[in-house]
């Protein structure tokens, strides 16, 4: 299958870097010829077709912001089997190739649930990446630690 009109979320609690990666999705699928949906509210939103078209425009000056600009809910109707299966009749009237889920173990467990009812889903690398990250944050507090602030 071809993927051609992607979809993004924010879901679980907010957390820094978010917009960051929002404004990533979304421009690097328009760079590569994909219509991205922006699906607000997290998988409460799914549910209920929270979604717009983004553009470049939608994710400019947004790196600064706190928060989500998308958004984000816990949705307990996502939790059950018939609201997963609720989430992926959506996707297809909104005609979704792909979702890109942002947050935490939470959100990874509900992609992976709604991609197993014979969806096709990639995050083999998400567990690789999130050690990378924590390495990383380590140092940058190692190293804020080590130089004395002086503010002028």
């Amino acid at each position: 299958m071809e993927i051609k009109r992607i979809g993004v979320l924010t879901s679980g609690g907010d957390a820094p870097g978010m917009n960051a990666a929002i404004r990533a999705v979304v421009r690097s699928g328009i760079y590569r010829g994909f219509q991205v949906y922006g699906i607000r509210k997290g998988y409460e939103g799914l549910l209920n077709g929270e979604m717009f078209e983004m553009n470049l425009r939608s994710v400019s000056e947004i790196i600064s912001r706190g928060g989500t600009i998308l958004q984000t809910s816990r949705s307990k109707e996502f939790n059950s089997p018939e609201g997963v299966k609720r989430a992926a009749r959506m996707a297809e009237v909104f005609k979704l190739n792909a979702i890109v889920v942002i947050g935490g173990d939470g959100s990874f467990r509900g992609a992976r649930s709604c991609a197993g009812g014979g969806k096709r889903h990639r995050n083999s690398g998400y567990d690789r990446q999130r050690h990378r990250l924590h390495g990383l944050y380590d140092r940058i507090r190692y190293g804020s630690e080590y130089r004395e602030r002086r503010d002028r």
